[in-house]
């Protein structure tokens, strides 16, 4: 497995596909259907805020994402889903979309999602990623990384923990449930 940082421009695709398909049942309501989520994705995707993970043949296994002060891995504005959804939808998109923003902060360096392709999960790519992310917060001079993780990924949450991470607080979204599929969300830290 060889991990890098940045995205190649030949995985754009592949990549916007692993993000649907990690992220959709929590992003479905807001950005679907399908097809113009991909389009969106696929427009905003920040490839230098993604550290890969690939195959000896070169085939995207997995995806840390990062955001800093200059942008996340699939940000994007209101111009950004104006072009995909049209006016209306996107002020409604927005909208939605705020409800979810996470602040960055100058202390910890923030991980913003990481994904692994179905195939290769369990075979070790998401403990690279996650070591790949330790090492990139190290190379920026933070002393510790911060991450969200949601109630309906146990998985994600052992694995955290598995590799040091410890819960620092919890908060649940009430009604918002309805709309993202989620009750909660965890925030843990790990120093570095």
């Amino acid at each position: 497995m060889k991990i890098t940082v940045g995205i190649p421009q030949k995985d754009r695709e592949e990549a916007a596909a692993l993000y649907w398909n990690a992220f959709g049942e929590k992003l479905g309501f807001t950005l679907g259907p399908k097809y113009q989520a991909l389009m969106f994705v696929r427009s905003v995707l920040r490839p230098d805020h993604g550290i890969c993970a690939h195959d000896d043949d070169g085939k995207l296994l997995g995806i840390a994402g990062f955001k800093t002060v200059h942008g996340s891995l699939v940000g994007g504005g209101f111009k950004d889903l104006r072009r995909v959804y049209g006016w209306t939808s996107a002020a409604i998109r927005i909208s939605l979309l705020a409800l979810l923003e996470r602040d960055v902060e100058n202390e910890r360096f923030l991980m913003d999602g990481l994904f692994v392709a179905p195939e290769a999960r369990g075979l070790g790519v998401g403990t690279a990623l996650l070591d790949a992310v330790i090492d990139e917060a190290k190379r920026r001079g933070y002393t510790q990384v911060r991450l969200d993780v949601v109630d309906t990924n146990p998985r994600a949450k052992a694995l955290y923990r598995h590799v040091g991470f410890k819960e620092l607080k919890t908060v649940k979204i009430g009604l918002l449930k309805y709309i993202f599929g989620f009750n909660a969300s965890t925030t843990m830290v790990r120093d570095v």
